[in-house]
Protein backbone atom coordinates (compact mmCIF):
# COMPACT_ATOMS: atom_id res chain seq x y z
CA UNK A 1 0.00 0.00 0.00
CA UNK A 2 2.18 2.82 -0.67
CA UNK A 3 -0.80 5.88 0.11
CA UNK A 4 -2.40 5.09 3.51
CA UNK A 5 -5.13 2.40 3.79
CA UNK A 6 -7.62 4.30 5.59
CA UNK A 7 -7.59 7.22 3.33
CA UNK A 8 -7.76 5.22 -0.07
CA UNK A 9 -11.06 3.65 1.70
CA UNK A 10 -12.40 7.12 2.06
CA UNK A 11 -11.65 7.89 -1.43
CA UNK A 12 -13.65 4.69 -2.48
CA UNK A 13 -16.22 5.20 -0.31
CA UNK A 14 -17.63 7.59 -2.91
CA UNK A 15 -16.85 5.42 -6.00
CA UNK A 16 -20.43 5.08 -7.81
CA UNK A 17 -20.08 1.76 -9.07
CA UNK A 18 -19.91 0.38 -12.57
CA UNK A 19 -22.50 -1.75 -14.88
CA UNK A 20 -24.21 -4.62 -13.13
CA UNK A 21 -22.43 -6.79 -15.64
CA UNK A 22 -18.99 -5.26 -14.35
CA UNK A 23 -19.49 -5.38 -10.98
CA UNK A 24 -19.73 -9.30 -11.51
CA UNK A 25 -16.92 -9.70 -13.56
CA UNK A 26 -14.85 -7.83 -10.81
CA UNK A 27 -16.75 -10.64 -8.02
CA UNK A 28 -15.76 -13.59 -10.18
CA UNK A 29 -12.32 -11.93 -10.45
CA UNK A 30 -11.98 -11.28 -6.59
CA UNK A 31 -13.19 -14.77 -5.55
CA UNK A 32 -10.62 -16.61 -8.24
CA UNK A 33 -8.12 -14.49 -7.16
CA UNK A 34 -7.44 -12.71 -10.56
CA UNK A 35 -5.61 -9.13 -10.37
CA UNK A 36 -7.64 -6.59 -12.21
CA UNK A 37 -7.26 -2.83 -11.75
CA UNK A 38 -8.05 -0.96 -8.53
CA UNK A 39 -10.95 0.89 -7.47
CA UNK A 40 -9.29 4.10 -7.55
CA UNK A 41 -7.53 3.30 -11.01
CA UNK A 42 -10.88 2.46 -12.50
CA UNK A 43 -12.09 6.04 -11.78
CA UNK A 44 -9.19 7.61 -12.80
CA UNK A 45 -9.40 5.37 -15.98
CA UNK A 46 -13.09 6.88 -16.39
CA UNK A 47 -12.03 10.45 -16.53
CA UNK A 48 -8.84 10.48 -18.62
CA UNK A 49 -11.23 8.48 -20.97
CA UNK A 50 -13.65 11.44 -20.64
CA UNK A 51 -11.27 13.53 -21.01
CA UNK A 52 -9.35 12.03 -24.05
CA UNK A 53 -12.04 10.58 -26.06
CA UNK A 54 -9.97 8.16 -27.90
CA UNK A 55 -11.09 6.49 -31.17
CA UNK A 56 -8.75 3.49 -30.92
CA UNK A 57 -7.53 2.02 -27.56
CA UNK A 58 -4.74 -0.20 -27.32
CA UNK A 59 -3.99 -2.58 -24.38
CA UNK A 60 -1.15 -4.64 -23.05
CA UNK A 61 -2.55 -7.47 -20.62
CA UNK A 62 -6.13 -8.35 -21.13
CA UNK A 63 -6.41 -10.50 -17.76
CA UNK A 64 -10.58 -11.93 -17.84
CA UNK A 65 -11.21 -8.47 -19.47
CA UNK A 66 -12.24 -5.96 -16.93
CA UNK A 67 -10.38 -3.25 -18.41
CA UNK A 68 -11.42 -3.67 -21.70
CA UNK A 69 -14.70 -3.83 -20.65
CA UNK A 70 -14.39 -0.91 -18.46
CA UNK A 71 -12.85 1.27 -21.10
CA UNK A 72 -15.34 0.09 -23.60
CA UNK A 73 -18.06 0.86 -21.46
CA UNK A 74 -17.19 4.08 -20.04
CA UNK A 75 -15.37 6.04 -23.12
CA UNK A 76 -17.94 8.79 -24.43
CA UNK A 77 -16.54 7.98 -27.72
CA UNK A 78 -17.39 5.26 -30.36
CA UNK A 79 -14.06 3.15 -30.31
CA UNK A 80 -12.79 0.17 -30.90
CA UNK A 81 -10.18 -1.87 -28.25
CA UNK A 82 -7.53 -4.36 -29.06
CA UNK A 83 -5.88 -5.66 -26.27
CA UNK A 84 -3.17 -8.75 -25.83
CA UNK A 85 -2.90 -11.91 -23.78
CA UNK A 86 -0.49 -14.43 -23.79
CA UNK A 87 -1.87 -16.31 -20.76
CA UNK A 88 -3.97 -19.06 -22.15
CA UNK A 89 -5.97 -20.42 -19.44
CA UNK A 90 -7.85 -16.45 -19.15
CA UNK A 91 -8.07 -15.96 -23.17
CA UNK A 92 -11.22 -18.15 -23.22
CA UNK A 93 -12.76 -16.52 -19.75
CA UNK A 94 -12.07 -12.74 -21.51
CA UNK A 95 -13.44 -14.07 -24.71
CA UNK A 96 -16.89 -15.05 -22.64
CA UNK A 97 -16.74 -11.65 -20.78
CA UNK A 98 -16.87 -10.01 -24.06
CA UNK A 99 -20.11 -12.15 -25.37
CA UNK A 100 -21.57 -11.63 -21.90
CA UNK A 101 -21.61 -8.13 -22.38
CA UNK A 102 -22.21 -7.77 -25.92
CA UNK A 103 -18.83 -5.88 -26.71
CA UNK A 104 -17.02 -9.30 -28.67
CA UNK A 105 -17.18 -6.43 -31.88
CA UNK A 106 -16.33 -3.95 -30.34
CA UNK A 107 -12.94 -5.39 -28.59
CA UNK A 108 -10.52 -7.38 -30.37
CA UNK A 109 -8.47 -9.94 -28.24
CA UNK A 110 -4.83 -10.81 -29.40
CA UNK A 111 -3.34 -14.16 -28.49
CA UNK A 112 0.40 -14.16 -27.80
CA UNK A 113 3.58 -12.34 -26.26
CA UNK A 114 2.99 -9.08 -26.48
CA UNK A 115 6.32 -8.93 -27.46
CA UNK A 116 5.60 -10.53 -30.48
CA UNK A 117 2.44 -9.53 -31.38
CA UNK A 118 2.96 -5.58 -31.32
CA UNK A 119 5.31 -6.04 -34.41
CA UNK A 120 2.49 -7.01 -35.74
CA UNK A 121 0.04 -4.41 -35.78
CA UNK A 122 0.25 -1.39 -37.59
CA UNK A 123 -2.36 1.78 -37.24
CA UNK A 124 -1.52 3.60 -34.64
CA UNK A 125 -3.81 4.24 -31.47
CA UNK A 126 -4.97 7.60 -29.68
CA UNK A 127 -4.63 5.73 -25.56
CA UNK A 128 -2.76 2.91 -24.71
CA UNK A 129 -2.88 0.94 -21.71
CA UNK A 130 -0.10 -0.91 -19.97
CA UNK A 131 -1.25 -3.79 -17.47
CA UNK A 132 0.97 -6.73 -18.27
CA UNK A 133 3.99 -8.19 -16.47
CA UNK A 134 5.71 -5.81 -14.77
CA UNK A 135 8.95 -6.67 -15.59
CA UNK A 136 7.94 -6.51 -19.64
CA UNK A 137 7.28 -3.20 -19.45
CA UNK A 138 10.62 -1.93 -20.82
CA UNK A 139 11.12 -4.09 -23.56
CA UNK A 140 7.52 -3.34 -24.81
CA UNK A 141 8.47 0.32 -24.71
CA UNK A 142 9.58 0.50 -28.28
CA UNK A 143 6.83 -1.07 -30.16
CA UNK A 144 4.28 0.87 -27.88
CA UNK A 145 5.92 3.81 -28.63
CA UNK A 146 5.83 3.74 -32.30
CA UNK A 147 2.06 2.38 -32.31
CA UNK A 148 1.21 5.83 -30.20
CA UNK A 149 -0.10 8.69 -32.00
CA UNK A 150 1.10 12.42 -31.98
CA UNK A 151 -0.91 13.71 -28.72
CA UNK A 152 -2.09 10.42 -27.99
CA UNK A 153 -1.55 9.28 -23.99
CA UNK A 154 -0.16 6.30 -22.43
CA UNK A 155 -0.72 5.01 -18.95
CA UNK A 156 1.15 2.31 -17.52
CA UNK A 157 -0.55 0.65 -14.21
CA UNK A 158 1.23 -1.22 -11.23
CA UNK A 159 4.96 0.87 -11.49
CA UNK A 160 5.62 1.36 -7.91
CA UNK A 161 5.57 -2.24 -6.96
CA UNK A 162 3.99 -1.40 -3.36
CA UNK A 163 6.04 0.76 -2.69
CA UNK A 164 8.98 -1.41 -3.21
CA UNK A 165 10.37 0.79 -6.07
CA UNK A 166 12.05 3.32 -3.79
CA UNK A 167 14.23 0.62 -1.97
CA UNK A 168 17.64 -0.62 -2.47
CA UNK A 169 17.68 -3.38 -4.99
CA UNK A 170 19.82 -5.26 -1.70
CA UNK A 171 16.38 -4.64 0.16
CA UNK A 172 14.43 -6.44 -2.34
CA UNK A 173 13.84 -9.98 -2.24
CA UNK A 174 16.25 -11.39 -4.38
CA UNK A 175 13.86 -12.67 -7.09
CA UNK A 176 12.26 -9.35 -7.50
CA UNK A 177 15.48 -7.67 -8.29
CA UNK A 178 15.17 -8.06 -11.97
CA UNK A 179 11.50 -6.87 -12.08
CA UNK A 180 13.16 -4.07 -9.86
CA UNK A 181 15.28 -2.61 -11.17
CA UNK A 182 13.81 -3.01 -14.91
CA UNK A 183 11.10 -0.98 -13.24
CA UNK A 184 13.25 1.67 -12.32
CA UNK A 185 14.92 1.78 -15.96
CA UNK A 186 11.41 1.71 -17.38
CA UNK A 187 10.16 4.84 -15.11
CA UNK A 188 13.29 6.46 -16.04
CA UNK A 189 12.90 6.43 -20.03
CA UNK A 190 9.49 7.52 -19.77
CA UNK A 191 10.44 10.67 -17.68
CA UNK A 192 13.48 11.40 -19.73
CA UNK A 193 12.36 10.32 -23.36
CA UNK A 194 12.50 13.30 -25.81
CA UNK A 195 8.88 12.46 -27.12
CA UNK A 196 7.27 12.35 -24.09
CA UNK A 197 6.18 14.33 -20.91
CA UNK A 198 5.51 11.88 -17.72
CA UNK A 199 4.13 12.25 -14.72
CA UNK A 200 4.15 9.40 -11.97
CA UNK A 201 1.15 9.01 -9.72
CA UNK A 202 0.68 7.12 -6.42
CA UNK A 203 -2.50 6.05 -7.28
CA UNK A 204 -3.83 2.35 -6.70
CA UNK A 205 -0.24 0.58 -7.37
CA UNK A 206 1.06 3.46 -8.95
CA UNK A 207 1.17 4.69 -12.24
CA UNK A 208 2.50 6.99 -15.05
CA UNK A 209 0.93 8.98 -17.61
CA UNK A 210 2.49 9.78 -20.79
CA UNK A 211 1.76 12.45 -24.03
CA UNK A 212 3.53 11.95 -26.95
CA UNK A 213 4.88 15.08 -28.67
CA UNK A 214 7.12 16.01 -31.29
CA UNK A 215 10.74 15.53 -30.91
CA UNK A 216 12.64 18.07 -28.96
CA UNK A 217 9.47 19.23 -26.95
Amino acid sequence: MIVDERLVTFINSFDSGNTEELEQIEKEAIETYVPIIRKEMQNFLKMLLAIKKPARILEVGTAIGFSAILMAEYNPANCHITTIENYEKRIPIARENFKRVGKEQQITLLEGDAAEVLKTIEEPFDFIFMDAAKGQYIHFMPEVLRLLKKDGILVSDNVLQDGDIIESRYVVTRRNRTIHKRMRDYLYQLTHHEELVTSILPIGDGITISVKHEKNF
